[in-house]
């Protein structure tokens, strides 16, 4: 048991957590989510003891053995298999003592107390974790010092993982690992013994691991039983019953303004009147669950291009006099989405190089149309942001000649409006940076994205939002990323880069995260790549055809559908009608709704027809 008695935190005169409360059960596995800034991460450090609150406790049981992933990365010339073994400190002392006791007795314990917490398997166990997290044998013996931070953290990870304590506390576990290394994580997770409690914006890994959600946001906390999914079912429900109360205290309270105004003056109902006027000063206001209205994604559609936009024949590429990728025979057509697959260091950055014409090939050929804009996005150009510039003042400088107009609807199309836009870049959170830098590699209208793990920096929300407009985009898009919704729900081709080239992999990706959890996913999937005939070419044109009209369709839909939520909401509150819909009267409204349902019935099913083609196509 974990409870959580009225925590209230402020920093730098700001209130992050507000009286928190909650009581979570023994053993239970929690999901610790809310956007961005929420204090998810200051509520964290509170449990660890970093943070004293200003009012109220985290209680817990007496001796309770709590492990936290720090930030700080292991140093030294020590290597990973050490380090992580290191970890277990009661197993480490006991053998250093074993090897300089002469009591008997207590030599007799010792031994005892090893076997008891299975000392003498640790090595085994420590080398499988450090397996799953992408080590293999020669690396688990290299000092750490050889490695880069982000592998360091990793074994930081691995330690954590290794020393199996009571209360495990993981802050976004997934932030330095690839997708199979991930997978892996979330597999061993679901069997970890103890409580645990993780912040993660992975959706898959909420709703296969935690079986609680804690939810942050506005410096309270609301816990729900279930996954992720059950707790967007239970908040939409909430929503829903907030929205309906809402509604009818306004029209209570509408009444008895209306009632106080038409009778306060008359003696004999001023009383009356007086008496609501009480009422209506003591009824509670039921606050919406208001959406942020700068979560947003929007990317320019290019101008047509013929295809294919690139083709490698036999390409080479790689770093000096060293290859790194070899044989590459690949095409990519516009609205092609492509995820590249692999391990880290298998070489997906390097692919996403030549692709975007940051590394030319060093044999083979690739050829690119002429005039194709690329648009290529990585974690460094989050970085290397100037903390002293506004996005207006960044904007401006990477758009010369544009007009004012211009370079304020790119940066709003990314959710940069009013007073965000002239936020110091400083002052921003990570997922800002993140939209920022993509809208500065958007600002041309790229006929290709190639995003390099766009979501390191997005909550779930945002992640979402990211989804939907990189399906309404009309390019291309090549995808690396570890959050294998998005990977799902956005590519309909697989590339598996591994064993020094890149092939189409012929499966889905419940195949590949199958072979992945079997433990040697690069061998069985080998099994599943095939090298792509020209001969298709005729085929590939075909799908081509239907793609463009498949996302024609789809935008539509959407179109539409915003059509379709605008009247609904005039419907039901004429105060927030868009200014096409505030001219017209209550019935024009109706038909209006109608009109467009009827609209949306008949794309809809357009849609549906050409998706239908197009999997035939694939199967």
């Amino acid at each position: 048991m974990l409870n959580i008695n009225g925590i209230t935190v402020r920093l730098g005169g700001r209130t992050i957590l507000d009286n928190a409360s909650a009581a979570l059960p023994g053993k239970s596995r929690v999901g610790l989510i809310g956007r961005n800034g929420a204090g998810k991460s200051t509520l964290m450090k509170v449990m660890i003891g970093s943070i004293d609150p200003d009012t109220g406790e985290i209680e817990m049981p007496r001796k309770t053995r709590i492990g936290y992933l720090k930030q700080d990365a292991p140093q030294g010339t020590a290597t990973p298999i050490e380090t992580v073994l290191a970890a277990d400190v009661e197993r480490a002392a006991l053998l250093v003592e074993s090897e300089t006791c002469e009591d008997a007795d207590r030599l007799g314990e010792i031994y005892e107390r090893l076997g008891a917490i299975d000392a003498y398997t640790a090595p085994a166990r420590a080398s499988s974790i450090l397996v799953g997290l992408g080590f293999d044998e020669e690396m688990q013996n290299r000092p750490l010092d050889s490695y880069s931070g982000g592998w360091k953290m990793r074994v930081a990870l691995a330690a954590l993982l290794f020393s199996e304590p009571d209360l495990l506390l993981l802050d976004e576990p997934s932030n330095h690992l690839d997708l199979e290394a991930t997978l892996w994580l979330e597999n061993f997770l679901k069997s970890y013994p103890n409580m645990m409690v993780v912040i993660s914006h992975e959706r898959d890994l909420l709703n296969n691991v935690v079986d609680t959600i804690l939810h942050v946001e506005g410096g309270r906390v609301a816990m729900y039983s279930g996954n992720y999914d059950s707790f967007e079912r239970q908040r939409a429900e909430r929503a829903a019953q907030l929205a309906a109360a809402k509604a009818s205290q306004d029209a209570q309270r509408a009444k008895l303004q209306d009632y106080i105004a038409k009778n306060s003056a008359r003696a004999s109902t001023a009383k009356q009147a007086q008496s609501r006027q009480k009422m209506l000063a003591k009824m509670q206001p039921i606050a919406s669950m208001a959406e942020d209205p700068t979560l947003s994604f929007e990317f320019p559609s290019p101008d047509e291009l013929k295809p294919p936009l690139i083709t490698l024949d036999l390409a080479t590429v790689g770093y000096g006099e060293t290859p790194i990728l070899q044989r590459l025979n690949l095409r990519i057509d516009p609205n092609d989405r492509l995820a590249l697959l692999g391990r880290n260091g298998n070489g997906k950055t390097t692919l996403a190089r030549l692709l975007a014409a940051q590394l030319a090939p060093m044999h083979g050929e690739m050829n690119a149309s002429g005039k194709m804009r690329v648009g290529y996005f990585t974690q460094y150009q989050v970085e290397e942001l100037d903390g002293d510039d506004t996005p207006l003042e960044t904007m401006i400088r990477v758009m010369p000649g544009k007009t004012p107009a211009s370079v304020r609807a790119q940066l709003g199309r990314f959710g940069f409006q009013g007073d965000k836009a002239v936020t110091k870049v400083g002052k921003l959170s990570g997922g800002e940076r993140a939209r920022l830098a993509l809208a500065l590699i958007t600002r041309d209208a790229p006929h290709m994205l190639i995003l390099d793990e766009p979501t390191n920096h997005l909550d779930v929300d945002a992640r979402e939002a990211l989804v939907q407009a990189l399906n309404a985009y009309d390019g291309a898009v090549i995808l690396v990323s570890h959050d294998r919704h998005m990977v799902e729900l956005t590519a309909d081709r697989l590339v598996l880069v591994d064993n020094g080239t890149a092939r189409e992999y012929d499966g889905s990706m419940e195949d590949y995260i199958a072979f992945v959890l079997a433990g040697d996913p690069a061998a069985e999937a080998k099994n599943k790549v095939k090298a792509k005939d020209k001969t298709a070419d005729a085929a590939r044109e075909q799908a081509n055809a239907l793609r463009k009209r498949a996302h024609e369709a789809e935008a539509l839909v959407a179109k539409l559908t915003r059509q379709r939520d605008a009247i609904d909401r005039a419907i039901a509150d004429p105060s927030v009608a868009e200014p096409w819909l505030a001219r017209m009267n209550p019935h024009a409204r109706l038909k209006e709704h109608a009109t467009v349902s009827k609209k949306l019935e008949a794309a809809e099913a357009v849609w549906f027809e050409i998706s239908e083609s197009l999997e035939g196509i694939a199967a």
